[in-house]
């Protein structure tokens, strides 16, 4: 039976409207339908900006606060986190920011977030960028029984017990970084140094001692490798996923229409912020 072009036409339009749909209710009516509710309930933050929300205030911010010194005396958590500092001194403890279209909600009263933790079925969390599976999986990213099953496992590892047989390894590790210090000192009484590679190696230094029974020197690959992921997982966590982005970049490259390394997630220029 031979199908009409009328028949065709009106099946080619209906979906184009449905993508529509799903793409304007995507970038737009949900994330103000969102944002309205969470105004209603209290929560205060920036309006909600098409596409990108917050995400490119936070990767300015963040280049920004990384470009200048800190002292020993100056507060952390505008280095380490400068939007949710901002967000949080601007709108107060009940505040939202926004990662693309949807929001991240922080709350800081202590009966509010004991009562998310005694019911973490009725509370989902973020659905994060796909991308960011290919990098980081764990208790941080699981819900429900999965959660459940795999904080079980690991909670009898913080007992007090156990962090205590490690207070040798945590020791020697520290000794180790101080006795480097002391050497580069030598004769005199004091030198220029930066300590953030020897902060890195000590925990890294830690965890291979408590964990491993080894040294850092022994794991310094796998310890690379593991920086190397988090730079990526950073450049996932900053950058707006477009749904089905990874797939159509799959098929360019089995087609030969686009090179390997445009697959690589910090050539994704068209989407990171």
């Amino acid at each position: 039976m031979e199908v009409s072009v009328a028949t065709i036409f009106i099946l080619v339009a209906v979906t184009i409207l449905t993508v529509a749909w799903r793409i304007l209710n995507w970038v737009w009516l949900r994330p103000k339908y969102l944002e309205r509710r969470l105004r209603e309930q209290g929560f205060a933050g920036n309006p909600y900006r098409i596409f990108f929300g917050d995400l490119k205030d936070s990767s300015i911010m963040s280049k920004q606060a990384n470009s200048k010194p800190i002292n020993f005396s100056d507060d952390i958590t505008p280095r380490v986190n400068p939007i949710v500092h901002h967000t949080l001194e601007k709108y107060g403890k009940n505040s939202f920011i926004w990662f693309g279209p949807r929001p991240r909600v922080y709350i800081m009263d202590p009966e509010q977030i004991k009562d998310i933790l005694t019911n973490m079925g009725d509370f989902r969390k973020l659905r994060p960028n796909p991308l960011i599976k290919l990098f980081s999986l764990g208790v941080v990213a699981y819900e429900d029984e999965k959660w459940a099953k795999h904080r079980k496992i690991i909670n009898p590892a913080f007992r007090m017990e156990k962090l205590k047989e490690m207070l040798h390894a945590f020791y020697q590790s520290c000794n180790d970084m101080i006795s480097q210090w002391e050497r580069l000192i030598g004769e005199e009484e004091s030198c220029e140094l930066d300590v953030w590679p020897y902060l890195e190696n000590l925990s890294g230094d830690v965890i291979s001692r408590s964990a491993f029974g080894s040294s850092y020197t022994e794991g310094k690959r796998i310890f690379q490798l593991q920086k190397e992921q988090a730079q990526l997982l950073i450049k996932a966590i900053q950058s707006v996923y477009i749904p089905g982005w990874r797939f159509g970049l799959a098929i360019l490259v089995n087609l030969g229409l686009i090179g390997l390394d445009t697959f690589k997630l910090g050539r994704l220029d068209t989407i990171d912020v």
